[in-house]
């Protein structure tokens, strides 16, 4: 395909592929037997959610290519980053902070790196907002995490390379294959602009992901116009929750929802023992063809109320909170009566 993006022809024909899907596999037992013979390695035996709720993105496995082993670039380097276009920070003790850039993660949606003696998953779906850092420790054995071209619930399917087990993204939990019902440790870590990024670090050093040796229109978004999309992408559930949109975003702490509609309008909220903040300056990267040119969806910190260290937590789209947590709670405040 050189150097179109896949993802864009998928969402280009996606009511086309829906219908091959939903006209072709009628049956999770239909499911198993195309997936056995496409994924030869998986143990299908083990599984924590039925396969019909398991569909092709519309790209092979490793169609969308994680990035193993990223090379980095200080910040006295040259870096070709719009100041408003995000970066998924962290920060971990006795090292530099590092920034990996959202344009990258839009076309290869996994970077598995090394902090030290620290393995990490950098993984980030486009399609539900979720962005999330994972140990990739699990029982003693470092995983190392490729992109299935699956989806579920409009969520990345991840699978390792170790065993193909298949997790859930926007979880860090094994759903198909030997590692089903493991979870992975979700690590601290946010996304801001690199303005923030840059102006906070420039003192005192930091590092970031330097561009991936593929061809891609890096800083393009091939996701233009899904910000103000009515539906998401191949998800055919309801949406029930009442004063927020499926695509509006959320701040996920734990199985709690804060929309970020409110934490704009409070600037600040306090409950649960937690603190969120939001500051504007970050572009959404799933607006406009730039990924730093898009409205203004601010930067969150999540922090604990006590000791002020930075909490694990999620900004994905409302929907994919629902779908993945259905006995949650809405932190809703206001809204609901303001709506």
């Amino acid at each position: 395909m050189g150097h179109i993006p896949a993802r864009l022809v998928v969402i280009k024909l996606f009511v086309t592929l829906a219908l091959v899907w939903v006209l072709g596999l009628a049956s999770g037992q239909a499911n198993e037997k195309l997936f056995s013979s496409q994924w030869p390695n998986t143990d299908f035996s083990l599984a924590s959610v039925p396969l019909d709720e398991i569909m092709s993105g519309g790209v092979p496995k490793d169609g969308i290519p994680a990035i193993h082993n990223p090379t980095f670039l200080t910040l006295d380097d040259n870096i070709d980053l719009l100041p408003r276009e995000g970066v998924m920070t962290i920060e971990m003790k006795g090292h530099l902070p590092r920034a990996y850039p959202i344009r990258y993660l839009l076309w290869h949606e996994i970077v598995n790196d090394q902090i030290g003696g620290q393995t990490i998953a950098v993984t980030y779906c486009p399609l539900c907002n979720s962005g999330v850092f994972f140990s990739r420790e699990v029982n003693g054995q470092t995983l190392t995490f490729g992109v299935s071209g699956l989806l579920r619930n409009s969520d990345m399917v991840m699978y390792d390379l170790e065993t193909e087990s298949w997790w859930q993204q926007a979880l860090g939990t094994g759903i198909v294959g030997s590692h089903t019902g493991n979870s992975l440790e979700q690590l601290p870590g946010w996304t801001e602009s690199w303005q923030d990024f840059l102006s906070r670090n420039k003192d005192t050093g930091g590092l970031v992901m330097a561009q991936p040796e593929f061809r891609r229109p890096y800083g393009q978004n091939p996701y233009k116009g899904y910000e103000l999309a009515v539906s998401p992408f191949l998800y055919t559930k309801e949406f029930k929750q009442e004063g927020i949109g499926p695509l509006a975003r959320v701040v996920k702490v734990g199985q709690r929802a804060w929309p970020l509609e409110r934490l704009i309008l409070e600037g600040r909220i306090e409950e649960h023992g937690i603190v969120l903040t939001w500051t504007g300056g970050q572009a959404s990267p799933l607006d406009t063809a730039s990924v730093g040119q898009g409205i203004n969806v601010g930067t969150v910190r999540v922090k604990d109320l006590e000791t002020g260290e930075d909490l694990p937590h999620d900004l994905l789209f409302a929907f994919a909170f629902e779908a993945f947590f259905p006995d949650g709670e809405w932190e809703m405040g206001d809204l609901l009566s303001n709506n």
